[in-house]
């Protein structure tokens, strides 16, 4: 996508955080924006302030968790503008701990957020942006934690992990049909996600996770000391009209991913010299291994 203006984005989780600077970022560009958050009183203060800065925007409660409220949100969509261009699966939570201490429904609760939500904003959306045949763009909110995984939060980082992997073959799949995809992995960033639990829905029934004041005082500390929203925005502006697959906004991590990908590396190489597979003949990769558009 390089020409922006006139089109329409729909961004999830879009009342507070990034999402909401990517509204704004967006709507700078002349595009119209449809919200779609859980948090209706947020949501309503989102709209307000996006149409005082001249940003044509609208909003519309939705649950990502839930296929048939992202349906619901993308009929609105329609209603409002008449076609979507641009869908930003931002919408996430959460959760972690020490291990066998996180509880059993805090894995479905981040599972159907942070994985499902943005399956099902790519499979309710995409066949709508094929079908005006004008081109368009995904960007999935992924984070460092899809990169590296720190003792503490495998929940979080389960589930960007998958949204990594997904999105590199969607990418593949959907490159043919002039439809982009773009994987937004952020360090910290000031947002509320160390939060993430005011939005717990009940239906993942009691909070029986044990409060421990330290963790949570250091990932509010690692979160507020996070850099701004707004040039996470600007710079997921930069990486859609530049059709990028990955979206870095915190240079620094780079050694920590190559440090893992050495690692990766290195047990190649214990492979290829290892005794046990010695007498296997020697083979290519296969055609599963392909190069990323």
């Amino acid at each position: 996508m390089q020409d922006l203006r006139g089109k329409t984005a729909f961004i999830t989780g879009g009342a507070s955080g990034i999402g909401l600077a990517m509204a704004e970022a967006f709507g700078h560009q002349g595009m119209n924006v449809m919200l779609a958050d859980i948090e209706a009183g947020a949501l309503e203060r989102a709209v307000s302030d996006l149409r005082a800065k001249q940003i044509r925007a609208e909003g519309v409660r939705a649950d990502v968790s839930s296929r048939e409220s992202l349906r619901a949100a993308a009929l609105e969509t329609i209603a409002r503008f008449g076609k979507v261009h641009l869908v930003c699966n931002n919408a996430g939570v959460g959760a972690g701990g020490q291990f066998g201490q996180v509880p059993e429904r805090d894995w479905d609760w981040i599972i159907d957020v942070n994985l499902k939500g943005v399956v099902y904003g790519m499979e309710v959306f995409e066949p709508l942006i094929a079908s005006h045949g004008e081109g368009g763009h995904f960007v999935n909110t992924a984070s460092m934690a899809g990169m590296v995984s720190p003792p503490g939060m495998e929940p979080y980082c389960a589930t960007k992990f998958a949204v990594v992997a997904m999105s590199e073959g969607w990418a593949g799949q959907l490159a043919a049909k002039n439809i982009g995809v773009s994987i937004l992995c952020p360090g910290f960033v000031k947002t509320r996600i160390h939060e993430s639990r005011r939005n717990r829905p009940e239906g993942y029934g009691p909070d029986t996770r044990e409060p421990n004041p330290e963790d949570q005082a250091i990932s509010g500390a690692n979160v507020l000391s996070g850099i701004p929203t707004g040039p996470v925005a600007a710079r997921v502006v930069e990486a859609v009209l530049a059709g990028e697959l990955y979206i870095f906004t915190h240079p620094e991590f780079k050694a920590a991913v190559e440090a893992r990908f050495q690692r990766i590396l290195d047990a190649f190489d214990t492979a290829a010299a290892s005794p046990a597979l010695a007498a296997l003949p020697k083979r290519e990769a296969p055609g599963l291994v392909q190069q990323q558009p």
